[in-house]
């Protein structure tokens, strides 16, 4: 079995990959700015599973980039769409170059690796893509318009790819993910981040290895299971 993970060297996308890995799944991982750490992910997955890994550098949002990225793959059963990153702020100050980094990391990156993907999955009638989403998708968050509608338009992609693929046998299905222990909400001040926890009643942030489950979950589930977005977030909502 071969898989795919974007944004793959820290945070849910590093839970992930071991979960993969610890699966037996052979593993393309990608990342952009922290490619050296992605390289010795590497090394340690392919020395403690005895899988095979590819460290793979590239930035998401390029067109030409990720299709380099699938240059000599010619099998893949599993992609994983985790590429990720926010923009904390007012929508009044974010320039238009802001707006669209944000849009190309989270959103035009899992229209180029699902196009490219696709070709390789519909000839064998098999494959499964997973978008890793965000409740705020679903719900908007203050502060993060661009990240809301990146994860919005994502969840759309997915029931409607879900659609267009399901009669070659593949499944398309996205996890919404709450409140998430990662480098992304270091932001937060120590208040705020205690306010956020008051409200979810599961009191406490959700781990990335709780994530990296669901993805194995979704890859072993059953084949009538596509086009669903899928919230793991402590009851937050």
């Amino acid at each position: 079995m071969k898989a795919m993970v974007t944004g793959a060297s820290r945070g849910i996308g590093k839970a992930i990959t071991e979960a993969l890995a610890r699966g037996g799944y052979d593993l393309y991982l990608t990342c952009d700015r922290t490619f050296d750490v992605l390289k010795d992910i590497a090394k340690d997955l392919e020395k403690t599973y005895a899988v095979k890994v590819v460290p793979m550098e590239a930035d998401m949002s390029d067109e030409e980039a990720v299709m380099r990225l699938f240059d000599g793959i010619d099998e893949l059963d599993l992609l994983i769409n985790n590429a990720g990153i926010s923009y904390i702020g007012l929508l009044q100050d974010m320039s238009a170059a802001e707006w669209h980094r944000v849009i190309g990391v989270n959103l035009d990156s899992a229209f180029y690796t699902s196009r490219a993907a696709l070709k390789l999955m519909i000839p064998v009638q098999h494959g499964r893509i997973i978008n890793i989403s965000s409740i705020w998708g679903e719900h908007g968050a203050s502060m993060e318009v661009a990240y809301s509608a990146s994860k919005g338009g994502l969840n759309a992609f997915t029931r409607a790819l879900a659609k267009e693929v399901a009669p070659s046998n593949i499944q398309v299905n996205a996890i919404a993910c709450g409140v998430i222990d990662t480098e992304m909400n270091r932001h937060l001040t120590t208040d705020e981040m205690a306010d956020i926890i008051g409200d979810i009643p599961a009191d406490r942030l959700g781990m990335p290895s709780e994530i990296a489950s669901m993805v194995l979950s979704l890859a072993g589930a059953p084949d009538y299971l596509t086009g669903q977005i899928i919230t793991i977030d402590g009851g937050f909502t």
